[in-house]
């Protein structure tokens, strides 16, 4: 199985995301301070999202088993 990977310019557009954030300048939509570093990666693979860069699907985690044919 691959692993699945982001382009080169996504990882750029996370990173950059990330310095804000480590700098203290990154904010969420409502203009609050972003203080959590999930919510910090959440918001750069977002914004790789909206400028069409590759970025892998979210994992389907509430996928109902499909019944066989017996």
């Amino acid at each position: 199985m691959t692993t699945k990977k982001y382009s080169k310019k996504a990882q750029e557009k996370i990173a950059e995301v990330m310095h804000e954030y480590k700098e203290g300048e990154l904010k969420t939509s409502s203009g609050k301070k972003v203080t959590d570093r999930k919510q910090a990666v959440a918001i750069g693979i977002s914004e790789a999202r909206e400028k069409a860069l590759k970025v892998p699907k979210e994992p389907i985690e509430n996928k109902k088993p499909t019944k066989k044919s017996i």
